[in-house]
């Protein structure tokens, strides 16, 4: 999961059942093709990173940014992502295999980029939803197979 912390839009995501440094090495080469690399990208110390992730960073000419050994706040941004995912999706539903799990992440985070307010970002969207109408009927939209709504006001 790469996500960008200014408007904490989700950039990239894939799934996989036993994820490897090699695999990780080519979603980033796949999230960020053509020169579109960010100047810094934060992650942890987890063992599956080894050598050939930073390396592989380097090489995108991103400056590697490693949080503190135990410190997961100093990456708030994704830690909030992934207790926000965890609470709202994947604590209401269980995926049956990674193809379920794609599709059910790739919902949620339409969701969270187009419906979902954060207080953060002053209770707007990372899409950058625009205001519904102040008068008029109000109108509800099933998000996540029903598990969120969104709430407008019809013409």
């Amino acid at each position: 999961m790469l996500i960008s912390h200014d408007r904490r839009r989700i950039l990239h995501f894939n799934v996989s059942r036993h994820p490897t440094s090699s695999w990780i090495v080519q979603q980033l080469r796949e999230a960020f093709p053509y020169d579109a690399a960010p100047e810094f990208l934060v992650f942890d110390h987890d063992a599956k990173y080894g050598f050939a992730v930073p390396a592989a960073i380097r090489s995108l000419k991103i400056t590697p940014v490693r949080t503190s050994m135990g410190c997961p706040w100093q990456n708030g941004v994704a830690e909030r992502w992934v207790e926000s995912c965890r609470r709202d999706l994947l604590g209401q539903v269980i995926a049956l295999n990674e193809r379920h799990l794609r599709r059910l992440l790739a919902e949620y985070i339409s969701y969270y980029h187009d419906d979902r307010t954060h207080l953060g970002l002053g209770k707007h969207t990372p899409g950058g939803r625009s205001p519904s109408l102040p008068h008029g009927r109000v109108i509800t939209r099933a998000r996540l197979g029903g598990l969120h709504h969104r709430y407008d006001r019809a013409a």
